[in-house]
């Protein structure tokens, strides 16, 4: 008999996601579920979902019907549907699938422990709605402060820019900030637990207390974060570059602790398709702030996204796409095809890109965006960078951790060096990581 209950729990999409996965594990760790590799072991099956892309939403349902013959094996299963897909399908999911148990959406992660405490007792659950904004602040379900070197800070929720081909704020809701005491508070407990670095998360960080009176903005919030005593290093993620402001460019040059790295989405090289995506700048405004950040950090590595294949989009404004990645040289692009939601104003426009020809752009963008990328990743060999080290890499023989560009090293040690930054000398590149040699230097430096 088992003296356990086991959660297996998946993860789509983002990086919002992983920390709302994170949360959710914590939560129901405290109703007694520990994490387990297997769903054909657990007691309860959590899939914490993403609707951004239409292939997530396929990827789910496929999931649900392998999860079918375990359910029929094991009535007691309990499975569960949270995230986006779960915010927008709502109770249209019990009908869909019959043997999930309950489905939360994106305000409801505080209820979480509860649904499945009444799931436990043969209740089934639906919680999607959206939370006004005095009680969602106190509702943001807060980091356990376990003792994991890199952590996931949410700072917003939401989004209100609207671009005519995301479905982010009917899934997310409108843009609200917490509290920056609440965010600081969060972060001295990790850091106080062995947090070492942390990332700021929001679909748009860059307005972080602009709608608030009072609060901060996200610059001084940065700055703030550095003044906290244990943290090493911060990231943040995602920008929205129309409101990328001349003074969070400049804390890359003003903030030691500020990683060089920024996640910066153009989604495509052409005036024409930023038009019809309603992102609010011209490719001329984009490069002009590419060219203010590696001003103000000469080595900072930009990453992207690119969508391909946007209604309208001409030959030639693909083109354009092609050029702005040559032009900005990113260190990584992640890049899909157009999705159409149909929540969205874009889902409407006429769709005049064939799908084959969707596809055949894609692989070119990509197959350009590799060559970019491993070029870049050779210019490091020879060169000593200084490394958080996370942890075990898949390799049981060696570590790993990230440069502050947000590269992935492996190198030969052991697991006392966890949680440690020490100058690695990059000995071979590949296409997703690098290889590097630990450097014993006189006079220490390796430090905690």
């Amino acid at each position: 008999m088992k003296n356990e209950k086991l959660l297996y729990l998946e993860t789509f999409g983002c990086q919002m996601n992983v920390s709302d996965s994170e949360k959710i594990a914590s939560m129901l760790g405290e109703i007694g579920y520990s994490l387990t590799e297997s769903h054909e072991e657990a007691d309860l099956i959590i899939l914490n979902t993403c609707s951004i892309r239409a292939k997530a939403e396929q990827k789910l349902y496929s999931l649900l019907g392998r999860f079918r013959e375990l359910k029929k094996r094991n009535e007691r299963l309990i499975v569960g549907v949270g995230g986006c897909v779960a915010q927008k399908e709502g109770r249209r999911l019990l009908r869909k699938v019959p043997f999930v148990n309950i489905v939360f959406g994106t305000h409801n992660l505080h209820l979480v422990a509860d649904m499945v405490s009444a799931a436990e007792q043969g209740h089934r659950l639906v919680h999607v709605d959206f939370i006004d904004n005095d009680t969602r602040l106190d509702l943001f379900p807060k980091a356990d402060g376990g003792g994991a070197v890199a952590r996931f800070v949410t700072i917003m929720q939401g989004c209100d820019n609207y671009c005519t081909y995301c479905i982010v704020p009917y899934v997310r809701g409108r843009e609200i900030s917490r509290r920056s005491e609440d965010i600081l508070d969060e972060i001295r407990t990790m850091a106080a637990n062995g947090t070492r670095e942390v990332t700021l998360l929001g679909q748009n960080v860059n307005s972080y207390g602009l709608k608030s009176p009072g609060e901060c903005d996200f610059p001084r919030l940065l700055h703030t974060v550095a003044s906290i005593d244990g943290i090493e290093r911060i990231r943040f993620t995602t920008s929205h570059p129309k409101d990328l402001s001349p003074s969070l460019v400049s804390c890359f040059a003003e903030i030691p602790k500020l990683c060089g790295h920024i996640h910066l989405p153009a989604q495509s090289g052409s005036d024409a398709v930023l038009a019809g995506m309603e992102r609010g700048y011209t490719r001329g405004d984009y490069l002009a702030k590419i060219e203010a950040l590696k001003k103000a950090r000469p080595d900072i590595q930009i990453t992207g996204d690119i969508i391909v294949g946007f209604p309208g989009e001409s030959e030639e404004d693909f083109q354009q796409t092609l050029s702005l990645l040559r032009e900005v040289e990113y260190a990584d692009q992640f890049s899909f095809i157009f999705s159409v939601r149909k929540e969205t104003r874009a889902a409407g426009f006429a769709d005049t890109v064939p799908y084959r020809e969707k596809q055949e752009r894609l692989s070119r963008l990509q197959q350009l965006q590799k060559g970019i990328t491993l070029e870049r990743n050779r210019s490091l060999v020879g060169t000593v960078q200084e490394i958080l080290v996370e942890g075990k890499s898949r390799k049981g023989d060696q570590m790993f951790g990230r440069t502050d560009g947000n590269r992935i090293v492996n190198f030969t040690g052991d697991s006392s060096l966890a949680a440690r930054i020490v100058p690695v000398r990059i000995t071979r590149a590949f296409q997703n990581s690098l290889l590097g040699e630990l450097q014993n230097e006189p006079g220490g430096g390796i430090h905690a």
